[in-house]
């Protein structure tokens, strides 16, 4: 497998002015526009990766045939380029992304990347447009890489012979539209996001295609997010929407436990690693909707969060399902749930200390 790989540098003659950039970054939204650049590798059967080029921000050209389009063979990460006090920029955690981008690679039956490959893509991507990271608080550059089959051949017989690995970069603002606010959740009891076997795990568009009816659902029962449940007994607490779900306990946290449906979440994966330091203990487990309505009207469940990458950390304040509805708390950001996001968030941006390592300096 390819370890080294020489990136051709072709700069965008049509860059966007300061002026043009700044008006963006004001009011940059989340996922709506995209910085001047973008980074691509090539895969090849035979070949291995090659043709590692940085070039201008702009439309593929691919034959109708395509294999991505007929057999969603693809996959994506996401995270995050933050601006530090001192000006510099950093990621959050790459290698991290590297490593599930690969274990998702594995389950679609596409090539790893090498993990400094992946990274460096990010790199190079962002020190080009280091312009478009924002300074503007609780902003920053979401990265956005990903990988398609690209054969033109139809036929189910065997996975796509080539593919092409990318990386776009958009300047984000919050995730939520109105800032950080308690979101109402749908259980989600007539749809399934992931069986055991399936490709819950793995962060390919089917699983949040499969999910868009349901997340309509939610939002016609007056609900910001849906909640997944189990695939057998639909009683079992899995995800909210893309985003991990933590149960607080007074001081104690419990997240659903890895079992192949759910996305093993960075965010949750640090949160896990945080909680001891913060004084609260961490485990992963099994919650049912029945313990989640009867822990939060006895006051013993004193709080819920959802957490990822976009989002980073966001209360859950109600819950809504087809023969039942409550409130988590008084329906308002818990302590435990802020004091997470303010530790999580001040890492990220350069405010605490990071004594896990987890910050990468990209420039």
């Amino acid at each position: 497998m390819t370890t080294h790989l020489r990136f051709d540098v072709q700069l965008n003659p049509q860059a966007r002015s300061a002026a043009e950039r700044e008006q963006v970054l004001a009011s940059p939204g989340f996922g709506q526009v995209f910085t001047d650049h973008m980074v691509s590798i090539d895969w090849t059967e035979g070949e291995g990766w090659h043709d590692a080029k940085l070039q201008p921000y702009g439309p593929l050209v691919l034959d109708p045939a395509t294999s991505v389009f007929h057999y969603a063979q693809e996959l994506f990460e996401g995270l995050k380029a933050y601006r530090q006090p001192n000006g510099s920029i950093v990621a959050f955690r790459p290698y991290a992304n590297a490593a599930r981008f690969n274990r998702s690679a594995l389950r679609m039956a596409m090539p790893e990347l090498p993990e400094e490959a992946f990274v460096e893509s990010l790199e190079l991507l962002v020190q080009t447009d280091r312009d478009w990271v924002p300074t503007a608080e609780g902003h920053s550059l979401y990265l956005r890489p990903f990988m398609i089959a690209t054969q033109p051949a139809l036929g189910v017989n065997h996975p796509s012979r080539s593919y092409k690995y990318m990386v776009i970069a958009s300047p984000a603002a919050s995730y939520f539209t109105g800032g950080l606010k308690p979101v109402s959740v749908w259980l989600s009891t007539e749809y399934t996001r992931a069986a055991p076997g399936g490709t819950g795990f793995a962060k390919c568009g089917g699983n949040y295609a499969a999910a868009f009816v349901a997340q309509r659902q939610a939002v016609e029962e007056g609900c910001d997010q849906v909640v997944w449940l189990d695939a057998f007994e639909h009683r079992w607490v899995e995800e909210m929407g893309g985003m991990n779900l933590f149960f607080v306990f007074g001081d104690r946290l419990v997240t659903p436990a890895l079992t192949g449906t759910l996305l093993p979440g960075i965010t949750r994966d640090s949160i896990l690693s945080l909680a001891a330091e913060l004084g609260y203990t961490a485990e992963e487990g099994k919650i049912s909707i029945e313990e989640w309505q009867a822990g939060c009207e006895s006051g013993e469940l004193t709080e819920v969060f959802a957490c990822g990458t976009a989002a980073v950390v966001t209360p859950v304040g109600s819950v809504k399902g087809v023969d039942r509805s409550w409130t988590v708390g008084d329906g308002t950001p818990g302590p435990v749930t802020m004091k997470i996001r303010e530790e999580l968030v001040g890492i990220q941006y350069g405010s605490r200390p990071d004594a896990h390592h987890w910050i990468h300096k990209i420039c």
